[in-house]
């Protein structure tokens, strides 16, 4: 991947590898000829009697004509907490779409007892069908 062009733009600011890993995602996903946007799920949980409404990021809904794919980008789910946080979207989509979480590193591809799919972020783009789309 080559940020030249994004670091020029960003004049070189957010150095993230967080968001450079979702940058690559994101361009490996066009270069496969998907289509991708962004999802947002709103949630309304209530809290001391009362509604709130929240919104929630999908980092990237692929679409293949009928079908989706919700992926989302993380360093590492090596928490519960951090685990939760990460997949709290891809839960509440209200729909039954695959769900997949791409983390940095060599992860071989697994799934959670929920559905979720895992995998790191070198097999993803590595193995052109990494994603089973």
């Amino acid at each position: 991947m080559d940020t030249g062009l994004r670091n020029a733009k960003l004049n070189f600011r957010q150095q993230e590898k967080s968001h450079l890993m979702e940058n690559m995602i994101f361009i490996e996903l066009l270069r496969r000829g998907y289509s991708v946007d962004v999802g947002v799920v709103e949630v309304t949980i209530v809290k001391d009697g009362k509604k709130q409404q929240s919104q929630y990021e999908i980092d990237f809904i692929v679409n293949t004509g009928r079908e989706k794919v919700y992926i989302q980008s993380a360093l590492n789910v090596d928490t519960e907490a951090k685990r939760d946080q990460e997949t709290f979207s891809l839960k509440n989509s209200g729909d039954f779409f695959r769900k997949i979480v791409i983390l940095d590193g060599n992860a071989k591809a697994w799934t959670d007892e929920e559905g979720i799919m895992y995998i790191g972020v070198i097999p993803f783009l590595l193995e052109e069908n990494s994603l089973n789309i």
